[in-house]
Parts: structure tokens; C-alpha cells; sequence
């Protein structure tokens, strides 16, 4: 039933910045939701592109365009992305919020955007249970980025994308708290999921679907009171006076995502 996301918090385990040194696994905050992907789920999801058709034909060529950029800082900011459980891993959205995310100097929005993250992640797992789609690296023999867990993710199924579900999903709800840097944050929200697609891990469709998954389990937990009450609490804590400014190279990681917009 939890599946999928038990293989992200693995993944996550060993591809943070201390690869290769034992630590304590890291452990997935309590999500909102007391099920994110109830049986009635599989109703947001059409059947993945069918075999020889023009969907499919369609995310093997952007599958293709992916593969060239291994390597690049965009590869680079890919596999970065790919880290769901770093302490840094709010600090994904700070370029594009304006401001720095972190636990230290935003712990509202961060504890608002951990606990979402289990919501997110389990979202897509009872589609992802129907279809078992396979991996493009299962297809076309390519790494990666992060080629110790390509065993697991073998038996985790493409699509959705649960990573898509958590940028994106993670992206409508720091836009809607700093709406005047929405459509940065939005789109930084898309690539942190298509960034899968440059670590060769999720077709396309995956991470498009993954999308529309975020965008009705953001809408569910707006219903939740619990969600509610910290959306303001990190409403209330964005909106102060001297918050901190990025501290990440803001010009470098805008000129990784040129590469693929």
C-alpha cells in the first residue's frame, strides 16, 4: 500500500551529500490525510500511452532530449531534486519564493510543506499500483541519477510521478501564500518534477500526471482544518519583515533550468 513512497525515503537515504556514510534513515513527517490515495483516486488517471502510439512515441523523443543533458548542471540540479529528505530540501522553492526556506529560518512554511509531502507522495501510489508502468532506464539501458536505487524503483511503477506530485503540489501552495511570486514558483514547482524526467527515472506522461494529481490533493487539503491553520501560520511567516534573502546561487540554478525550458 505505501510502497512507492517507502522507496522515495530509501532513495533519499542514500542520496544526500554524505553518500556512502552510515547514518539514520530518515523518517517521513505525518501527513495531513489519514489515507492520500484512497480506491476512488484511481479515477483521476487515463491508462499511461498506449504501446506504439503517438503519446508514447511522444515521451521516448523527450526521453531522448533528457539523455543528452547527463552531465550538465542541469543533470546536476536534477539529481539535487531527486533528494526529497535533506534538511535543505525546502530550500528547493527559496530562489523562486524570494526569500530562504529552511527549517531555521522559516519553520512554519517548512513544517507546512514536510507534512504535505507525505500527502503528495502517497497520492499517487494506488494509479502507480495499477498500471506498474516501466522506467525509461528500464527501457533504454541508461543510468540515473541515482543508480543504487534503480533495483527498487524497478518494482516501483512510473506513473504518475510522485516527485512531480510533490513540486508541483508544494508550488500552488507557496504560490498561493506569496502570490506575487506565483508564476516563479509555479514554474519551479514544474521543473522539480521534470527533473525526473532529466535524471531518466519518469517518462513525460509520469510527470504530467503527476500534476494534475497534486492540483486535486492540494484542493483535498484545503478541506482539512489542520492544513488550514498552518497555511496561515506560514502565511503570517513569509509576510513578516526581514525574512532572509536566498542564500543559494539563484543565477546558477536559473541558468540550469534554461537548458530545458
Amino acid at each position: 500500500m505505501r510502497f512507492a513512497i517507502v522507496a522515495v525515503v530509501m532513495i533519499a537515504a542514500v542520496s544526500g551529500p554524505t553518500i556512502g556514510q552510515q547514518a539514520a534513515p530518515p523518517r517521513l513527517a505525518t501527513g495531513y490525510l489519514a489515507n492520500a490515495a484512497p480506491p476512488e483516486s484511481l479515477a483521476l488517471s487515463p491508462a499511461p500511452p498506449a504501446p506504439g502510439s503517438a503519446a508514447e512515441a511522444r515521451d521516448t523523443d523527450a526521453s531522448k532530449a533528457a539523455l543528452a543533458l547527463a552531465g550538465s548542471a542541469r543533470w546536476d540540479l536534477a539529481t539535487r531534486d531527486a533528494d526529497l529528505f535533506t534538511p535543505a530540501v525546502t530550500g528547493t522553492f527559496s530562489c523562486a519564493a524570494g526569500v530562504e526556506l529552511s527549517p531555521q529560518s522559516t519553520p512554519a512554511t517548512d513544517r507546512l510543506l514536510h507534512r504535505t509531502l507525505a500527502d503528495l507522495g502517497l497520492s499517487t501510489s494506488a494509479i502507480k499500483r495499477k498500471y506498474q508502468r516501466p522506467r525509461p532506464f528500464m527501457v533504454n539501458g541508461r543510468p540515473t541519477c541515482a543508480p543504487a536505487m534503480e533495483p527498487m524503483l524497478r518494482r516501483d511503477g512510473s506513473y504518475p510521478s510522485g516527485h512531480s506530485a510533490i513540486g508541483y503540489g508544494w508550488g500552488l501552495i507557496l504560490a498561493e501564500l506569496l502570490p506575487n511570486r506565483a508564476n516563479q514558483i509555479v514554474a519551479r514547482g514544474r521543473a522539480f518534477g521534470d527533473s525526473r524526467r532529466v535524471c531518466n527515472a519518469h517518462w513525460l506522461s509520469d510527470i504530467e500526471e503527476g500534476r494534475i494529481v497534486a492540483s486535486a490533493m492540494v484542493a483535498r487539503l484545503h478541506a482539512d482544518p489542520r492544513f488550514r491553520a498552518d497555511l496561515e501560520a506560514a502565511r503570517t511567516e513569509l509576510a513578516r519583515p526581514g525574512n532572509t534573502p536566498p542564500t543559494r546561487d539563484c543565477t546558477a540554478e536559473a541558468a540550469a533550468l534554461d537548458l530545458t525550458r
